[in-house]
């Protein structure tokens, strides 16, 4: 456990596969109650995106171990005046204990973290959402009892989301697969390092046809067509989108267990149906809930507290 320490979490690969197996397993102890952490140290929510699950979850479970919460309001800090991050990164370190960022570029919360010491988490950039993808696994090991030779696939946009389950499926020994419009597809850089990541004992698959993806997968993901910042361009998409919708047509040719993930907000009838959403194979819920249990272990490991 003395490995996490100190360290930051801007990546999916920043973890091993032991790694994300031993915070895994922290967090369904958390949430069963087995276990329990407590801390003082105080964590700065650094966020200029709008966010629900994601402040809410790490705040409550700061306040769960005992910690402090301050909330930085980009619009009320010298942030918002055009500051440099650096400078901001090397005050936040003086006050701080560890600093959990949701911004646009993957590279504003790399300066952060090379200027700072306290431990830095993205908590989403337009490249990668970790820490949303710490929760779905937790959500795919409660529900199957393993993650090894699962299959996840992803039908949608090839965003951040899709990204950081292309690595984390990978690490962990899950095959994955994701459907997407041609031009919408996952940054080839990152399907090729879930690739090499995967190697022989896994599928990384990427591909345009949404019912080859879902063929007897165990679990179909999805996310909105136009995530934040991209509202623009919601209508021109929504045509090109609509085949890639989850819905009781393509859950029929997964296999017969499996379960429905969306990381919300959902578009009801969009990416994602009502019935489905709402269905008897949707975890959803859970997987909302786990944000708060896999972050709390996160936050645990990298604080080093117990």
């Amino acid at each position: 456990m003395n490995s996490f320490r100190g360290r930051d979490f801007l990546r999916m690969t920043d973890f091993s596969r032991e790694e994300v197996l031993v915070l895994l397993n922290l967090a369904a102890e958390l949430k069963s109650g087995k276990t329990t952490v407590r801390c003082e140290q105080v964590l700065g929510l650094l966020f200029k995106k709008a966010s629900t699950r994601t402040r809410v979850s790490f705040s409550v479970a700061m306040y769960q171990m005992g910690g402090q919460v301050i909330d930085l309001n980009t619009n009320l800090t010298q942030v918002s005046r055009g500051e440099p991050a650096v400078d901001t990164a090397r005050v936040l370190d003086r006050y701080l204990d560890v600093l959990a960022i949701r911004t646009y570029e993957q590279q504003e919360v790399d300066t952060f973290a090379s200027a700072a010491n306290i431990p830095v988490i993205n908590a989403l950039t337009d490249l990668e959402h970790p820490c949303q993808v710490l929760a779905d696994l937790l959500t795919v090991q409660e529900e199957f009892g393993t993650l090894e030779d699962v299959t996840l696939t992803y039908i949608g946009d090839g965003n951040n989301v899709a990204h950081s389950l292309l690595l984390g499926c990978a690490l962990v020994g899950m095959n994955v697969r994701v459907a997407s419009p041609e031009g919408y597809r996952p940054e080839p850089d990152i399907v090729a390092q879930a690739q090499a990541i995967a190697g022989d004992r896994t599928q990384v698959l990427v591909t345009h046809d949404p019912t080859l993806a879902a063929k007897d997968s165990q679990v179909l993901y999805t996310d909105v067509w136009a995530s934040m910042g991209q509202e623009s361009e919601a209508e021109n998409r929504m045509p090109l989108f609509q085949p890639y919708q989850i819905n009781d047509q393509l859950l029929g040719v997964a296999d017969d267990k499996a379960i429905v993930l969306h990381c919300l907000p959902a578009h009801r009838e969009e990416e994602i149906t009502e019935a489905v959403l709402e269905g008897s194979q949707s975890r959803i819920w859970d997987e909302a809930e786990n944000r708060l249990h896999a972050q709390k272990a996160l936050l645990a490991l990298l604080l080093g507290v117990s």
